[in-house]
């Protein structure tokens, strides 16, 4: 699970995944009231989704619950989503393997400290989907009709992976996921194609490695 801001210049994925996630979509109707008739339901716009979903931020990698193994300093983590957030502009919500990858804006965020957890940040995100509006130049529609209100949700761009990586100073197989087949969690498809040249241990890369790149 993945948010990204600024056109994915920054990106978040998610150190442990939420048990569940919410997802509530109000129906396109609305009652209105008519004098002498009562109350009437007609349809009306679309409404948006919100999402919800609780998870923490572990200080300490652990194998059994941890997607990745370079963790960022949970309170690091809380002050860029409350960046995010103050900025008022959409993130992008992505969960793999799903139809979720949205944009959204970050209504709420709750977090805590718990006791007998030192350094874990645990916490609750709801995120609303948001929708882009894009209105046509003049020349585009009539003078005697309203401009036309348009919604479009942009999708990443697609990442060609080479066929071989040589591993430098300081990679880790996250990050070499993330630089070259542009998602982190892939790196455990990087090591099953290169076991033999890594070794038991996925995190003990060495520089110079040559990696054979999963297409």
């Amino acid at each position: 699970m993945y948010l990204k801001f600024n056109n994915g210049a920054e990106s978040l994925w998610l150190p442990v995944n939420p048990e569940r996630i919410g997802a509530t979509s109000a129906g396109a109707y609305e009652d209105v009231p008519i004098l002498n008739f009562g109350e009437y339901t007609v349809p009306s716009a679309p409404k948006t989704t919100t999402y919800t979903l609780s998870s923490f931020f572990p200080r300490d990698y652990n194998a059994s619950y941890c997607n990745y193994i370079d963790l960022q300093r949970p309170w690091d983590i809380v002050k860029t989503l409350l960046r995010w957030q103050a900025s008022g502009k959409p993130c992008r919500f992505i969960v793999t393997g799903t139809p979720i990858n949205v944009a959204v804006t970050i209504r709420t965020f709750e977090y805590e400290e718990r006791a007998g957890e030192p350094g874990d940040v645990y916490y609750t995100l709801e995120l609303k989907e948001y929708a882009f509006i894009s209105l046509p130049k003049k020349s585009d529609a009539p003078a005697t009709k309203a401009a036309a209100i348009t919604t479009s949700t942009a999708r990443p761009s697609t990442k060609t992976a080479p066929a071989t990586y040589t591993v430098k100073s300081g990679d880790t197989l996250s990050k070499i996921a993330a630089r070259t087949l542009g998602s982190a969690d892939k790196w455990r498809a990087i090591y099953d194609k290169n076991k033999a040249v890594i070794g038991a241990n996925p995190n003990a890369l060495k520089p110079g490695t040559k990696l054979v790149m999963p297409s």
